[in-house]
């Protein structure tokens, strides 16, 4: 059975474990400061903050999602920014990413945000196998400083 919540402080530790195999997954780390103001963030009551949602599986943490509601220049409402989404290999194709994604499309209706966005890396086949059926791929291409 799939449950998909919020984040509470009791999660600390397996949130870590989560988001580190997620940033490991696109080659990349954090310094300890940054887990440390991410994770006050995502507990935070800020609303322009992330906010964090984790899917357990029978009691066991096996995912998870952070996300952004933000003002948009062509909107008048805010739109919503998908960050970061992992699931753990062994939970991988039993639904447990699409519906970490259609508990932030929850959010974000809740929230009056109509539009949710995220990135991918090309090479991430298995998800952007979901994101096929989820989502519209757009042709934007990102540029960074």
């Amino acid at each position: 059975m799939l449950t998909i919540r919020p984040l509470k402080a009791a999660d600390h530790a397996e949130w870590r474990r989560l988001w580190t195999r997620y940033l490991e997954f696109y080659e990349t780390s954090v310094p300890e400061e940054v887990y440390e103001t991410s994770w006050r963030r995502l507990l935070g009551d800020d609303p322009q903050d992330f906010h964090g949602l984790i899917a357990e599986a029978d009691g066991r943490a096996v995912g998870l999602t952070h996300y952004a509601f933000q003002r948009h220049g062509w909107k008048v409402e805010n739109v919503c920014y998908l960050q970061d989404l992992y699931v753990d290999p062994e939970i991988r194709g039993t639904g447990a990413g699409r519906a970490l994604i259609e508990a932030v499309y929850k959010d974000a209706d809740e929230a009056g945000c109509p539009s949710v966005y995220w990135l991918t890396q090309d090479f991430n086949a298995t998800a952007r196998r979901l994101y096929d059926r989820i989502g519209t791929l757009t042709p934007f291409i990102k540029y960074q400083r």
